[in-house]
């Protein structure tokens, strides 16, 4: 996986159920501002809030829609259903797997280690490596990525730290090797590309896919200071909906971009009259409104 990921949002209707035909016009929304490969079922889908079945069939809808490379969140806290998850992701024709490291319990990094070695010998996809720390309280340590950047089936990593120190440390340990590492954080994109990134996945990207293309865009042209002077128009942007406002505030400024965004699910509650406004403020500032 190479370019602009987006951890694509899942649409839900008022009901809390997955709104297909949305899925569906999201993904060609989505596509026509130029991303580089899809990500269903990431932290930015609410994929924590769906069942089994319910991750499958987005994967499904995803995979049918879309032109571009395909890379579907299937992790859980087990190796049983991630491996469940992986393979049924791997029916529908999806091109990898993004896993995140198993969560909810605390493991040492050899636990962790041996969880994506034995993966990676049942999975008939190839592996991503996902370290979210903010969420899972788990980060993977430069070193366990150096030892399964070793491992047949697993291709790549995304690091969602946020730490550009951290990222660095990764990308060295890896540099030798046919490894894709991604950022997971739309604020230091181009900074990531700097330092060796082959992309990122973005949840930036679901409102603002057609900015974070063209700092790849620039960036791949040799314009490094364009890339990152674009990337800081779209800094407030990234904090507003990726942290103070979260999935539905995301859903929101994508709703008033045009994007068949739908609603979020409980728990998770609409945005108010204020938090709509400083979105629109926001939108407007990056030049999206």
């Amino acid at each position: 996986m190479e370019g602009t990921g987006v951890p694509l949002v899942t649409p839900f209707d008022g009901k809390g159920d997955i709104d297909e035909s949305k899925l569906a016009e999201l993904v060609e929304w989505i596509e026509e501002r130029g991303v580089d490969f899809i990500v269903p079922c990431g932290s930015n889908s609410e994929s924590e809030l769906m069942t089994v079945e319910e991750r499958s069939r987005v994967i499904e809808i995803v995979v049918e829609a879309a032109s571009v490379p395909i890379l579907a969140g299937t992790g859980h806290p087990g190796l049983r259903e991630t491996t469940i998850q992986t393979e049924m992701a791997a029916s529908a024709g999806v091109d990898a797997v993004l896993v995140v490291t198993p969560f909810y319990f605390s493991h040492t990094q050899e636990v962790i280690a041996d969880y994506y070695r034995n993966l990676a010998d049942l999975a008939s996809v190839p592996i991503y490596l996902y370290s979210v720390p903010k969420f899972t309280h788990i980060s993977l340590e430069p070193e366990t990525v150096q030892r399964l950047s070793d491992v047949e089936n697993i291709e790549g990593m995304k690091d969602s730290s946020g730490d550009l120190e951290l990222f660095g440390r990764e990308i060295n340990s890896t540099k030798e090797k046919d490894f894709h590492m991604l950022v997971g954080a739309g604020g230091i994109y181009a900074q990531a590309l700097e330092m060796g990134a082959s992309g990122g996945v973005l949840g930036l990207a679901n409102v603002a896919p057609e900015g974070c293309s063209k700092i790849y865009e620039l960036y791949r042209k040799g314009d490094t200071a364009g890339a990152k002077v674009l990337n800081e128009s779209l800094v407030e942007l990234n904090r507003g909906v990726t942290g103070i406002f979260g999935v539905s505030g995301l859903k929101a400024a994508m709703e008033m971009r045009g994007a068949p965004a739908g609603f979020a699910r409980s728990p998770r509650q609409i945005v108010g009259i204020e938090e709509k406004e400083a979105l629109q403020n926001l939108l407007r500032e990056a030049g999206l409104y």
